[in-house]
Formats: C-alpha cells, sequence, structure tokens
C-alpha cells in the first residue's frame, strides 16, 4: 500500500452562501403531484450537471407518498451521482417535508434558526361504510386494517432514517408524533436531528 492510500479523503468545505442563497432544487409550498413534478424536471438537470445536489425545502407538508417519492430519488441521486446531497430547511418544515428532510445525511441537513419543524403521526380522513354479506365486510376491514398497517410500517421507516443519529429514541418520538410536535431549529439541533443553523 503506497502512502497516498494511507491519506484519508478530504471533502471540501460546505458553501454556506450556496446553501442559503443558491440551491438548484427548490420545494416552495405543499407536497402534491405538481410539485413532485417540478421537482422531478429540477433534479434531472442536476443530475445532468457536475454540482451537488442543494434542496432548498419550505413546507406545509402535503402527500406522504409523493414525498417518500421524492426522498427515494434524493437516495438514489446519493447512491449513485458520486456526489453530495445538501439540504437547508427554512422557515418551516412540516410533516411529508420530514420525510424528505430524513433522506439527507444529517451532517448535510441545515435548518434557518427561524425554522420550524412538525412532526405528527400520519393521518387519515375517510369513512367505513360496511353494507352486504358478513364475508365481503370482513374482507373490506382486513383491506382498510391492511393499508393502515402499510402506513405505519412506512411511517417508522421515515422517523428510522430521521433519527439515525439523533439523541432521540424512538420511543421519545413517537410519544410526541402522537400530538402535533413543533421543534425549533435550535432544539432539532440539540437533538441532532440536524447537521447545523444556517442564518
Amino acid at each position: 500500500m503506497g502512502e497516498a492510500d494511507l491519506i484519508p479523503v478530504q471533502e471540501s468545505p460546505v458553501d454556506t452562501e450556496r446553501l442559503l442563497f443558491e440551491p438548484n432544487i427548490s420545494i416552495n409550498g405543499p407536497i402534491d403531484e405538481k410539485m413532485l413534478a417540478s421537482f422531478l424536471e429540477q433534479i434531472v438537470k442536476v443530475r445532468c450537471g457536475n454540482q451537488d445536489l442543494v434542496l432548498e425545502i419550505n413546507t406545509i407538508g402535503g402527500d406522504a407518498d409523493v414525498a417518500r417519492r421524492i426522498a427515494l430519488e434524493v437516495r438514489l441521486f446519493r447512491t449513485h451521482s458520486g456526489r453530495r446531497a445538501f439540504c437547508i430547511g427554512k422557515t418551516f418544515v412540516y410533516s411529508a417535508g420530514l420525510t424528505i428532510l430524513a433522506s439527507f445525511k444529517t451532517a448535510n441537513r441545515y435548518l434557518t434558526s427561524d425554522t420550524v419543524l412538525l412532526i405528527h403521526e400520519r393521518r387519515i380522513s375517510e369513512s367505513l361504510e360496511l353494507s352486504g354479506p358478513m364475508a365481503a365486510c370482513i374482507q373490506i376491514v382486513r383491506e382498510k386494517l391492511s393499508m393502515l398497517e402499510t402506513g405505519q410500517r412506512l411511517e417508522r421507516q421515515g422517523f428510522e432514517e430521521l433519527l439515525e443519529e439523533s439523541r432521540l429514541s424512538m420511543t421519545e418520538l413517537f410519544e410526541c408524533a402522537q400530538a402535533n410536535c413543533y421543534l425549533n431549529a435550535q432544539d432539532a439541533l440539540a437533538y441532532g436531528i440536524i447537521g447545523n443553523i444556517l442564518a
């Protein structure tokens, strides 16, 4: 083994100005199908270039499954591009927005000092009407239960990713999530959910 092999690779320092003012992907607004289409257009341009991914997010939340799709693209970029991925949350990152934030390495998650995070359980608003033979009604209930259990499992996976290097336990996070849990940037940093606070 040569001497050069013993020298650790040093990553270039984080460009704070770029994180704050020159993101190459922006998510500003509700997370929905329209936002997904916009995100996919933006990430194609980033993949075709040679820059690190810098995503700015400011959202009230939205569709949990759309957020999972965006998070997947971030993880694919991290795995296959050979480049870094950074996220800067500004002002508020609520609900499904945390699924996206969690797809970045903890050290590469940043918030502005005014940012508030909202963590809560997945919500569902749906009525269940049973009508017909008992066997058919039981099947409907089983299908709904399966949907809820799947949602819970996906939620847990997202929470585990968010807490990967955190000082918060899963039990503590679940207790917080059962009621709307608002964390300011300083608390998020203290718990080890983010890497740093900017501005």
